[in-house]
């Protein structure tokens, strides 16, 4: 089974490639992304990877409070997106 954490407080300058070098570190990571604005094409400061279900725990102890790139980050599991309302 695949888990999907969220990843906050990203540097600027971060990129997906950089986020499975990090995270593959402490588990099977099997995609990575980082969100962007539509506008700009400049990163949101967040974003997702999603690892092997046997590993997430471990991640997420690893990682949330480390720090990258001068930012402490925030790692927990994702939460189910709200449906929008029509």
């Amino acid at each position: 089974m695949v888990r999907t954490l969220y990843v906050g407080n990203l540097p600027w300058a971060t990129k997906a490639e950089d986020l499975e070098e990090v995270f593959s570190q402490y588990g099977e990571v099997i995609s990575t992304r980082v969100i962007t604005d539509r506008e700009t094409g400049r990163s949101r400061g967040f974003g997702f990877v999603e690892v092997a279900d046997k590993d997430a725990d471990n991640i997420i102890a690893a990682l949330n409070g480390a720090e990258i790139g001068g930012r402490i980050l925030t790692v927990n599991e994702a939460k189910a997106r709200d449906e929008k309302p029509n």
